[in-house]
């Protein structure tokens, strides 16, 4: 492969933050690559890559071929979307899901760490950190739907609408923070080789929340929050 060729239209200089809103299918390489585009999405793609030890010419070329290659309607471009539809979207594809699923995954948890917690590899403690982080997103997404969201709808931008958007951002960087957690707790989300099937669902479910929060943090961040920001 030509890399060179392949990473002509991705820029390294570029943030994460900027090529996740430009090119959406970025989004899944950066998850494989674990860079946080996210509540870090400010960080050059070339930096982030440093610091990860990762060569930036070759997550610029996985990038590359899925915009080539991929389907174009999955491709959303949440930044050329109306703010109204965008904040739909986030109602509707993350929020209702999130108070769906927490709970679950809660109790997952609990059972895991009731039947495995004499085994060193159970992760003890996983359900009170998910019971803390359901609470923690059910506080956050209050705040976003009753005050945050109807004063975008009702055109709130510039500084009018700075400090709850900065509030709001800050509390991103408190879920990132859980994010980590989980992995710690989980090792790295990896489940142990005799793990049974509710231990395991139970880590397969985990990174996909922390790829969805992740998509989630992302639109909101460097998407809808900047476009208010911004004017």
């Amino acid at each position: 492969m030509d890399l060179n060729k392949e990473t002509n239209m991705i820029n390294t200089d570029e943030t994460l933050g900027a090529l996740a809103t430009l090119h959406p299918q970025a989004t899944a390489v950066f998850l494989r690559h674990r860079l946080d585009f996210c509540c870090r999405g400010g960080q050059k793609l070339a930096a982030a890559c440093e610091a990860a030890g990762i060569d930036p010419s070759v997550v610029a070329a996985e990038i590359a071929a899925l915009v080539e290659g991929g389907p174009k309607d999955e491709a959303v471009r949440w930044d050329t979307r109306a703010p109204e539809e965008l904040i739909e979207h986030i109602l509707s594809h993350y929020h209702e899901p999130l108070r769906h699923d927490l709970p679950a995954l809660v109790q997952a948890a609990r059972k895991v760490e009731r039947v495995h917690g004499d085994k060193p590899s159970c992760p003890n403690g996983l359900a009170d950190h998910l019971e803390a982080i359901h609470a923690d997103l059910l506080s956050h997404m209050a705040k976003e739907e009753q005050v945050l969201f109807p004063a975008l709808r009702s055109g709130g931008r510039g500084q009018a609408i700075h400090m709850p958007i900065r509030v709001m951002m800050q509390e991103h960087d408190d879920h990132g923070t859980s994010l980590r957690r989980t992995r710690e707790l989980t090792n790295d989300l990896e489940p142990p080789v005799d793990a049974c099937g509710t231990w395991r669902a139970l880590y397969s479910a985990l990174e996909q929340l922390e790829a969805e929060l992740m998509q989630h943090i992302h639109v909101e961040n460097n998407v809808l929050f900047q476009r208010a920001l911004s004017v």
